[in-house]
């Protein structure tokens, strides 16, 4: 887990409100560099590698530079991490179609969130004990509670809402990027991992259905079978289980606003 704002606060966010820009330079052939240079250079390599081997010299490099050149536009990698998320941020939605009600709007809120997590995994690493208060980080959620805004339920519901609707999201995508991240990290495929411990469990506790017989009751109706979608068991166990508590979520609106 990472926590956002560690650096310089006036300097930090100067650079995400763009008050504080250095204009590029030169050095020989190369192109100048700038503060949106840096930051989408940290972007990609945050895609490839994540953010635990994230550094200033490895954004140097990717840029030609020695990482001593980019301090002159960011300060260190605390404030490069507060700018890569806000700037990364934009890549969402702003206007969503409201013409057919609230709902609508709200599950393709969720299904774009879900895809932007999984595009950019580092992102759920970052905490959201402490915001990083940039600007795409404002309007996205002025996007949300502008679809939530449909609703007419009360200011402390709707606010609620935003924070449930936000954990069910970043919790879906965190088991599938966790899912895609586990043969790279262990060496062993999800089905050899399964394989492995299913047979074992079998021979250690064969009186299994007896010991966990509400287990034992959804597995024989088929509640864990393998869907046939083409993708890993554990990646697909969570995007059904998010449909199912997306709906689940949204039913409950349905009744909040009824009632």
């Amino acid at each position: 887990m990472v926590y956002a704002g560690q650096g310089d606060a006036e300097r930090s966010m100067a650079l995400l409100w763009n008050a504080q820009q250095t204009p590029g330079v030169r050095s020989g052939p190369k192109p100048g560099l700038s503060v949106d240079l840096i930051v989408a250079a940290a972007i990609a390599v945050a895609d490839e590698q994540g953010t635990t081997d994230l550094s200033m010299r490895a954004v140097g490099e990717r840029l030609g530079r020695s990482a001593m050149a980019l301090y002159t536009y960011v300060p260190g990698k605390t404030e490069l991490l507060d700018l890569m998320y806000d700037r990364v941020l934009a890549e969402l939605p702003t206007t969503y179609d409201l013409s057919a009600g609230w709902r609508p709007a709200l599950t393709a809120w969720a299904h774009d969130g879900l895809a932007f997590y999984i595009r950019h995994p580092w992102v759920l690493r970052i905490s959201q004990a402490r915001p990083v208060l940039g600007p795409n980080e404002f309007r996205g959620l002025d996007t949300l509670l502008r679809i939530l805004a449909e609703t007419g339920l009360d200011a402390q519901v709707r606010r609620g809402i935003v924070t449930t609707v936000y954990d069910l999201v970043r919790g879906a995508a965190r088991t599938i990027a966790e899912a895609r991240l586990a043969p790279q990290l262990t060496g062993m495929s999800e089905n050899e991992w399964w394989l492995a411990r299913s047979s074992m469990l079998q021979q250690l506790a064969p009186d299994f259905a007896e010991r966990y017989p509400l287990l034992h009751e959804l597995e024989s109706q088929g509640a864990y079978e393998q869907p046939d979608d083409g993708l890993p068991y554990l990646e697909s166990e969570a995007r059904r289980s998010f449909e199912t508590g997306l709906t689940l979520f949204l039913n409950g609106i349905d009744s909040a606003i009824d009632s």
